[in-house]
């Protein structure tokens, strides 16, 4: 753990309501980004109703459970990346991260018991967005897997409260460091005392 004896500490917190909200609100510009390129590249294979029926009838409770697997499976994912991520920078590695689920809104978390520098904390809330939305979105848009593209859109709003937290921490300076909060959506900023 660093010495934190020339930092002074602040709370840095959202709303969790809201950054539920923020998730669904990012969905139009991630249709925009993702969607209309998809839309307009391969638009004859963007059709929601053939979609839709490939896994109707008989393959409606198989293909619900599949979807639903897959997306539960993703949210561990998520939150195993910011855990990678945070750990490799962490001086404890992994004995500094923590799993657990805010069970009164559903929402899975990954916390880092120790503070990181600001570009450390931003790098691994930002990957999870990364790699399991932004990515399969783009490989979506030049493959025309339908199905990978919901897959992209979906991860990239799941990370709405990540992108939240980076807007809090953005303007802070490199010397400064950032701690996630153990049980909110948010961090302490430690700005060091000049």
């Amino acid at each position: 753990m660093q010495d934190l004896d020339n930092y002074r500490k602040e709370l840095l917190t959202i709303d969790l309501v809201w950054a539920n909200v923020f998730a669904f609100l990012i969905l139009v510009p991630m249709l925009f980004v993702f969607g209309l390129p998809y839309y307009l590249i391969w638009y004859s294979n963007a059709d929601f109703v053939s979609f839709i029926d490939n896994i109707a009838p008989i393959k409606a409770l198989y293909g619900g459970l599949f979807i639903f697997g897959i997306l539960i499976l993703g949210i561990i994912v998520h939150e195993l990346i910011h855990g990678i991520i945070w750990a490799r920078y962490a001086k404890n590695g992994f004995k500094s991260i923590k799993f657990g689920v805010i069970w009164k809104m559903l929402t899975p978390y990954c916390h880092c018991k120790e503070p990181l520098n600001v570009r450390q904390y931003i790098l691994g809330a930002v990957a999870p967005a990364v790699i399991l939305g932004f990515i399969p979105a783009l490989l979506a848009i030049l493959s025309g897997n339908l199905g990978l593209l919901i897959f992209g859109i979906f991860f990239s709003m799941a990370a709405g409260g990540d992108f939240l937290v980076i807007k809090l921490i953005m303007k802070e300076s490199k010397d400064n460091l950032v701690q996630d909060h153990p049980s909110e959506i948010g961090c302490y900023i430690y700005r060091k005392v000049k």
